[in-house]
């Protein structure tokens, strides 16, 4: 281990040197892996699936129209459209194109990539249409007029920037930007919370809150939902805590006095809290539920909506008009119920949705909470195809969209397991792949996050279908601590020093598949991406005994200087501070960058990133592909030259992408 950097020149994101190399990397790994016989059609199997016209458009209802953005051969990097519910349920509905990307991009000569748009409710008539300029986090905000179909001349527009907005009323919103020193914090995040009026300079707008530096960012939003019009603002103090405040008319704040680690959502007259650790006798990981008013006037009684025990998590709940849909998960697998409160706001009471199968994944894509009790469920499994019902609470349900088979499911299983950590924590995982009872063992590829509370569900992988289970490979997911598989807890017993728990877990995974003879060490790859590639980098620096090939995309690996790189200090309180002597020590431990050695044996690596990727700084993956080069390791690297954190900012990138990644896998493990 060592605390020598030799490669601090690569972190110059643009650098000609840096970028010199870069272009001498991606040379070298497409003579390998795109020259490869099997990588052109591999990467023409895949951009087909990317770019099928029969894959479900995937809706977001805003007053009568139902909106989507699509993206396919003919559009490249996409349309926004609408149609009606009318139209939606036929096979090939008409659209009405809002604005097309393709269009925008040529016509001014930028790689534009969506990135979403806020329409303003309830009058659905204008939208803050973001952005990004071939794919960064930064975008910039442009007013979009629904009706006319083109942006509004001197509306509100907002220049390149980190940027949250969204509407007050018409001609009013919420803003926090790069407005010159001291509007961004340490993060390179808002720091400050704006009421910009139209036909104003944004640099003279009303300052209504302010963070600190060294907080991660500050936020403000208006519900305009009829009868409980309310502004609040609020800052994250660090990932993970935060502060919600009511604004009040004369401009003064009224804090919601809850944990500041807990997730807080006003809703009509209702207040709910999310814990991420123990108050008012209820546990972490429960869901509470509060009259809004009797709150604020110091009522702490609550209407206890879940409470987790040590198999089931709270996954998510969403509002419609009258019923709150509240989705759990069991061992990782999905249950939805239906609670309704009583007519005062308490008693609440509670009913199944839907029967779900299981090892499926069961999501509420959208509901409609201002108008009515409709709502669209997706229903998919391993190697189960998506169907999307809708519904209305207490009626019948509908399919409305079926996807195709995108790969041949013959022969595979799907299967849950459990590995045995070293200090006893049963993880679970999932395997998908043929019945190697029959087969014996064969190449297997093991995927992880392991942070951030995200957890790993089931889902219907074409991609994965077709580059990896098709060719008689195994895919195996595991649930591993730093999750929120099993609620808070799973995910606070890996962070900071406790990250190699999160390690742990997942060799154990690794070693499992072989104990029961999915696969070899020698046929066992792993990948992982962004936090995940840290975990990756765990995986070769302290375990590369138990695998066959490795890939870490868009991957954080420099664990001493993370906090430094774009925006990185807000991870702190995920890993620690490196600037504090206490943190320092565990850091430079799970740091991959410095656990690097000459002497060891390492099986392969394929490290892939994005010049673009304004998260995750590029230097990441360039200097550890620098250092095991020096070292004599065997390393291919490959660097996006757009997409920003995905890697990829249209189909062809996400083709290319998956296509070198697969073709390497191939090379190695089969």
């Amino acid at each position: 281990m060592t605390d020598d950097d030799p490669y601090l020149w690569l972190e110059d994101i643009s650098g000609e040197a840096a970028l010199a190399w870069v272009a001498e990397r991606n040379a070298e790994t497409a003579d390998v892996l795109a020259a490869d016989d099997g990588f052109a059609p591999l990467k023409a199997r895949l951009r087909e699936v990317l770019d099928a016209s029969d894959r479900i458009p995937y809706t977001v209802r805003r007053g009568a129209y139902l909106y989507n953005f699509w993206r396919d051969a003919e559009h490249v990097r996409g349309v926004w459209r609408r149609t009606t519910l009318e139209q939606y349920r036929k096979d090939e509905p008409a659209w009405e194109v809002l604005l097309d990307v393709d269009a925008l991009a040529a016509a001014e000569g930028e790689k534009w990539v969506w990135d979403g748009a806020r329409v303003r409710r309830p009058a659905y008539d204008r939208a803050l249409v973001r952005l990004s300029r071939d794919g960064g986090d930064a975008v910039v905000v442009r007013e979009f007029d629904l009706e006319a179909r083109e942006f509004v001349a001197d509306g509100f527009a907002v220049p390149e920037a980190k940027t949250r907005i969204g509407w007050i009323d018409a001609d009013t919103v919420f803003v926090g930007t790069d407005t010159g020193p001291g509007s961004l914090t340490d993060s390179g995040y808002p720091r400050t919370v704006r009421r910009w009026r139209r036909g104003t300079p944004i640099e003279e707008s009303e300052l209504v809150y302010e963070a600190e530096d060294t907080d991660v960012s500050a936020w403000g939003y208006h519900d305009p939902t009829p009868g409980f019009e309310r502004d609040f603002v609020g800052r994250s103090l660090d990932f993970f805590r935060s502060e919600t405040y009511l604004l009040e008319p004369d401009g003064t704040t009224v804090r919601l006095d809850v944990p500041d680690d807990a997730l807080v959502e006003a809703h009509r007259g209702h207040l709910l809290v999310t814990l991420k650790s123990d108050w008012l006798g209820q546990p972490t990981g429960s869901l509470l539920a509060f009259g809004f008013d009797s709150f604020l006037a110091g009522d702490r009684t609550p209407e206890v909506l879940f409470t987790p025990d040590a198999r089931t998590a709270l996954a998510g709940h969403s509002w419609t008009r009258h019923h709150l849909i509240l989705e759990t998960m069991r061992d990782v697998s999905a249950h939805i119920e239906v609670l309704t409160p009583g007519r005062d706001g308490t008693g609440w009471t509670r009913t199944p949705l839907v029967g779900v199968p299981p090892l499926s994944a069961v999501g509420v894509v959208d509901t409609d909470p201002d108008v009515s009790d409709e709502y669209f469920l997706d229903v998919s499994g391993f190697l189960q195809p998506s169907s999307l019902h809708r519904g209305h609470i207490g009626a019948d349900t509908e399919v409305l969209k079926q996807a195709p088979d995108r790969f041949d499911t013959a022969g595979l299983t799907v299967e849950q397991h459990f590995a045995t950590s070293p200090d006893g924590t049963r993880v679970p995982y999932f395997v998908i792949g043929p019945d190697h009872a029959v087969t014996g063992p064969g190449p297997a590829l093991l995927y992880g996050y392991g942070g951030f509370e995200v957890s790993l569900t089931p889902f219907y992988g074409a991609v994965t279908g077709r580059a990896w289970l098709e060719g008689g490979g195994t895919y195996v997911i595991a649930n591993i601590r730093g999750g929120g598989e099993y609620g808070p807890d799973w995910h606070q017993a890996a962070l900071g020093a406790e990250r190699p728990r999160a390690f742990e877990d997942f060799a154990a995974v690794a070693e499992d598949l072989v104990a029961r003879g999915v696969t070899t060490p020698d046929r066992l790859g792993a990948s992982g991406g962004s936090n995940g590639g840290l975990l990756m980098g765990a995986m070769l620096t302290r375990y590369p005994e138990l695998f066959g090939a490795i890939v870490a995309q868009v991957p954080l690996l420099d664990m001493t200087r993370f906090h430094k790189l774009l925006a990185g200090a807000s991870w702190i309180a995920e890993y620690g501070d490196p600037d504090d002597p206490a943190d320092l020590a565990h850091l430079r431990e799970i740091s991959p960058y410095h656990r690097l050695d000459a002497d060891r044996t390492y099986p392969p690596v394929l490290l892939m990133t994005s010049t673009r990727d304004d998260r995750v700084h590029p230097g990441h993956a360039r200097k550890t592909a620098a250092r095991l080069r020096e070292f004599g390791h065997p390393v291919l690297f490959h660097e996006n030259t757009g997409g920003g954190h995905a890697g990829a900012g249209d189909n062809e990138q996400a083709a290319h992408n998956s296509a070198l990644v697969h073709t390497f896998l191939r090379r190695h493990l089969t």
